[in-house]
């Protein structure tokens, strides 16, 4: 799935559910993982001093994110585009988005510097080029909120989770050191950065009996207490979520009228 084009029809297979109970299951597990996704936006703007007007969720899918932005009041206008006319139609339904639109994967339809914030969430894992994208999405963007799993780390090599990886659409196996340089890569600059082994919510989720529920509670208990008292090793054992608020270059414009 090198191409745009290929990964459009790969995610047009995955925002499409035939049996309405798994639809309305995923649906809900974007809507939990949104509440957390949102956390991070909001605690690093926080951080920078960033106060969005305009917000841009670049590869947007159901549009629960936004969603999620327009339930606690943040982020201002917002918008997004997504590669699949599936999710695109989801997204579209929901109340408080101002626009969804359909793009190629490549070229933002938007002006530079058209909005404040750009999200990228969960995307770079996804495609073949991300330096490229994250200097596209820095093109449009004043700052850009970048967040991806950290898979380079031991329980992520094991084959049945390489296989899960590939088979969710995974091209890239980032580490922090590796999801910085493709930052810089893309000309911006990390202004602060957060770790997360998400709550107990997320690994509760798919756990459908007791035996199954305890294993869960006892996973998240030991890499939330590892995670919190030796970081490096906690981000070399497990995968963590990885977010960091990045600032784009001041567009030629604004520094000559400066």
């Amino acid at each position: 799935m090198p191409e745009p084009a290929g990964l459009a029809g790969f995610y047009e297979d995955a925002y499409q559910q035939a049996d309405p109970a798994q639809a309305a299951t995923y649906s809900r597990w974007r809507a939990l993982g949104a509440e957390g996704k949102v956390d991070h936006v909001v605690d690093l703007c926080a951080r920078a001093g960033v106060a969005p007007a305009s917000t841009l969720d670049v590869g947007c899918g159901d549009g629960a994110l936004l969603s999620e932005l327009h339930r606690r009041g943040f982020g201002g206008r917002l918008a997004g585009v997504e590669i699949s006319a599936a999710a695109v139609a989801l997204a579209a339904q929901r109340p408080g988005i101002d626009s969804v639109e359909r793009y190629d994967g490549r070229r933002l339809p938007a002006p530079d510097g058209g909005y404040e914030l750009g999200i990228l969430s969960h995307v770079l894992e996804h495609v073949s080029e991300p330096a490229a994208l994250l200097g596209e999405v820095g093109r449009v963007c004043r700052a850009v909120l970048v967040e991806v799993p950290l898979e380079a780390n031991l329980s992520a090599a094991r084959a049945s989770k390489r296989a899960h990886a590939a088979g969710i659409g995974h091209l890239q196996r980032l580490d922090r050191r590796r999801a910085r340089e493709l930052v810089a890569a893309g000309g911006l600059t990390v202004a602060c950065e957060l770790t997360d082994p998400l709550p107990a919510s997320v690994h509760l989720f798919f756990a459908a009996t007791a035996p199954a529920r305890a294993a869960a509670m006892a996973k998240w208990a030991l890499r939330a207490s590892l995670h919190g008292l030796a970081r490096p090793l906690a981000l070399r054992l497990f995968t963590v979520h990885y977010a960091c608020l990045c600032l784009a270059p001041t567009p030629r414009a604004s520094r000559e009228g400066s």
